[in-house]
């Protein structure tokens, strides 16, 4: 059994402790942006492709002591880098984590690219070039309170780069945080989805894929594994024919979204096109004030600017108070979930939530709000 750890953005720890345990993920423990596991390659493969909410998988090599620049050198230099990559290869080396002689990240991928080089010259006389936008090989180093960890990146670019969104709109959610906010509600495929501000269409097409059982690593073009000396492409095949066999035929209900701007509901269209799903999701340009509830029941999910990015020098107060008159005239009978970044333009919603659950959307503190429409 090989030593994994998932990261993940901060505060979903728990979320993806559990989509990896359902994985078929071994010895899971939560840690601080992350998540370690212990199983097998084909757990590894599997969670590359399958996995919703985490950036990277790393695959762990080695921990050692390291004080200052010396111990990193001969710590890396002692590792067999041999098993990992020929000089024919591309490596790249991202550095996280400082300690108090170890407090430049630069400094520190350096040292390590130097002793991974060092070494092939001793033993081959030639060398592996670095690649940072397309190595063979990523390795990633973290230094926390003397302690070095040195993992190989098995997924390359990150994960929430699904591959079927190049184009997206000017406040973009990430997939995986769309993903992860979907699994945090109590929306089931059964029940329709509607999005009336879906921008490029991330949570409908999101909440497509988990509906219609589609793996979100089937539009990559590819995985930092599959450069590997030691990647096995039959089983590859072998997990991408089960996942493309897995793919339910049509969604159990209707999935929609709906936006003002007729650009991105362009680009929605698009993204749409790029994983499968042009004849499944249904997008038009809708204004909020046209809004009505397309069904009896669903859930009505929507990620409303903040002001942060978008709407800044707009009237948002009257906008979030429409949102509100919407959702109380319009959708009788229906569950609706609002993430909002801005607490002061929330209240003026104008509705009582049944639930908040705290959220950050990069780096900027959010909250998820439910509300249960009578």
């Amino acid at each position: 059994m090989n030593q994994y750890f998932a990261t993940v953005a901060r505060g979903l720890e728990a979320l993806a402790a559990n989509e990896l345990e359902e994985l078929g993920a071994h010895a899971v423990e939560t840690g601080f942006c992350g998540v370690s596991f212990t199983g097998d390659r084909q757990l590894l493969y599997r969670v590359n492709l399958w996995a919703r909410l985490p950036f990277r998988i790393l695959v762990k090599l080695d921990e050692f002591d390291c004080i200052d620049a010396e111990d990193l050198y001969q710590g890396i230099k002692a590792i067999d880098w041999s098993v990992y990559l020929s000089p024919d290869m591309t490596i790249a080396v991202n550095a996280t984590g400082k300690s108090d002689r170890l407090n430049h990240t630069h400094f520190t991928a350096l040292q390590v690219k130097n002793a991974i080089v060092d070494q092939q010259m001793d033993r081959f006389g030639d060398r592996s070039n670095v690649d940072v936008q397309d190595a063979d090989v990523k390795i990633a180093v973290h230094i926390d309170q003397d302690i070095c960890q040195v993992s190989l990146d098995s997924s390359g670019d990150s994960l929430h780069r699904r591959g079927y969104r190049p184009a997206v709109g000017l406040a973009p959610l990430k997939e995986s945080l769309a993903a992860a906010l979907i699994r945090m509600s109590d929306w089931e495929p059964q029940q329709m989805f509607y999005d009336p501000l879906c921008g490029s269409g991330t949570l409908p097409l999101e909440a497509s894929l988990k509906a219609l059982h589609i793996a979100p690593g089937m539009f990559r073009e590819r995985f930092g594994f599959e450069t590997w000396l030691d990647f096995d492409q039959a089983l590859w095949a072998e997990l991408i024919q089960d996942a493309d066999d897995s793919r339910v035929e049509s969604l159990p209900a209707p999935i929609w979204g709906s936006d003002r701007n007729h650009e991105v509901v362009d680009q929605a269209i698009v993204n749409a096109k790029n994983c499968g799903l042009a004849n499944h999701v249904y997008f038009t340009k809708l204004d909020l004030e046209e809004v009505v509830a397309p069904a009896d029941s669903g859930v009505v999910f929507c990620n409303p600017p903040y002001g942060e990015r978008l709407g800044r020098n707009s009237d948002l107060g009257l906008f979030y108070k429409q949102l509100g008159n919407v959702l109380k005239q319009r959708f009788k009978g229906w569950t609706a979930y609002v993430l909002s970044g801005n607490k002061e333009l929330s209240q003026t919603i104008g509705l009582k939530s049944s639930q908040r659950i705290a959220v950050l959307n990069g780096a900027l503190p959010c909250q998820l709000m439910k509300y249960e429409l009578y």
